[in-house]
């Protein structure tokens, strides 16, 4: 799960997740594909770049 907000300055960046995956994952340059969403500020990049969806891992364990 994406988190819906940055934690830096409160844009909304859990819309852009998505469509961000899908065109990272065929072979698009991250910095290219958040440039095209208009994703500018760093903290906001940061935010689609590191996340890492550890839901599955966690699940089992509740």
């Amino acid at each position: 799960m994406v988190p819906v907000r940055c934690f830096t300055c409160g844009n909304v960046v859990g819309e852009y997740w998505e469509e961000y995956e899908g065109r990272t994952e065929a072979g698009e340059n991250s910095a290219a594909v958040l440039d095209d969403l208009g994703v500018n500020r760093h903290c906001c990049r940061r935010m689609l770049v590191s996340h890492k969806d550890l839901v599955d891992i966690v699940a089992p364990y509740q």
